[in-house]
């Protein structure tokens, strides 16, 4: 298990299930200290593990947060919501509002705290996106990672030149109370957690946390009069199997 030793590491979206497991396990990996970051704050039995405000919404709340953790090396972006009937032809406040969270609140996120990842020796910034990026599920929650997967990228290479590593994670169905609602196959948190923070040592740009997600990315070459009526029967198949 490859170290986090003297890392000091800013987790969003902490309270959650995937987010837990981040702090978990950063402090498991030596992490010196943990800003656990979310709209609502808790107690850590940790004394290592320190609460932050953080609210996506809040335009002015990224640099709040960046002025109160300067010393982060290790920003894990990965608080999104993804509501109950949303739908890509649905009320268009509800939209913005899911891109308000997962695309432009993450991307404040990065952007406030790129300084402060410079002037830590560049750091690593780890952005938590989904397989439905590359998948025909119409809804905002899969449009804004598939923006936020863009950007990602382009973050990556925005960064480079200040030593910043940048790594975007995509992942199918995670068994965590947001998809509860989906009687499918589920990775675990705490291996999608271990594969993200492999990833800080050993360089990676891009990881694929479960077989589903891998070998999606392995049909993205194929000509759009093949892959896109197969993802249609993909997201068919997942429908049916939905509680």
């Amino acid at each position: 298990m490859p170290s986090l030793e003297g890392r000091h590491v800013l987790v969003t979206g902490a309270n959650g299930g995937l987010g837990e497991q981040f702090v978990a396990q950063a402090l498991e990996r030596g992490a010196a200290k943990v800003y656990a970051a979310a709209r609502s704050t808790r107690d850590w039995e940790d004394a290592r593990v320190v609460s932050l405000d953080l609210d996506l919404n809040d335009p002015e709340a990224p640099a709040r947060a960046a002025a109160v953790a300067a010393d982060v090396d290790l920003l894990i972006n990965n608080a999104a919501i993804a509501p109950a009937g949303d739908s890509i032809s649905g009320p268009e406040d509800e939209l913005r509002r899911i891109f308000e969270t997962n695309f432009f609140g993450t991307l404040r996120v990065s952007n406030a705290f790129a300084p402060v990842l410079a002037a830590n020796g560049g750091g690593t910034l780890i952005n938590i996106l989904s397989s439905a990026a590359w998948v025909s599920i119409p809804t905002g929650y899969a449009a804004s990672k598939a923006a936020m997967w863009s950007a990602t990228n382009a973050l990556r290479a925005q960064l480079r030149g200040q030593g910043t590593h940048v790594v975007g994670l995509l992942v199918g169905m995670i068994d965590t109370p947001m998809t509860a609602g989906w009687e499918v196959p589920k990775v675990t948190p705490a291996s999608v957690v271990a594969q993200a923070y492999d990833a800080v040592s050993d360089g990676s740009l891009e990881v694929l946390a479960d077989a589903v997600t891998r070998e999606l990315k392995s049909r993205l070459n194929t000509r759009g009069e093949e892959l896109y009526p197969w993802l249609d029967e993909q997201v068919a198949a997942l429908t049916a199997q939905a509680g």
